[in-house]
């Protein structure tokens, strides 16, 4: 019949903690890869602190992309490009060309 508000609110409560342990976790595993391999790379190459401060560097990147990705995708009016047509002369009932 009719719809519980307070049903609703719980599902909504629900669905934020659904996506903020879904973006810590993007975080955490793009930086914990990104971190490891730089190790690796590190012990591999001899090259000690460059791999890692290289992989720092990757993991935020990468972070933050998929951050700014949820965010586009949160919002689907965001980050999509619009192209407006020609104005219509009302009168001609024709668009307008320049020249």
């Amino acid at each position: 019949m009719g719809e519980n508000p307070l049903e609703s609110g719980t599902q909504r409560d629900w669905r934020a903690i659904g996506a903020a342990s879904g973006i810590g976790c993007t975080v955490v595993v793009s930086l914990l890869i990104c971190i490891g391999g730089g190790v690796f790379l590190d012990r591999w190459l001899g090259t000690e602190p460059i791999g890692v401060l290289s992989g720092v560097a990757l993991g935020l990147i990468a972070a933050g992309y998929a951050l700014y990705e949820l965010a586009v995708v949160g919002d689907p009016d965001r980050g999509i490009v619009t192209v407006r047509k020609k104005p219509v002369d009302d009168a001609a009932g024709e668009s307008r060309q320049d020249g």
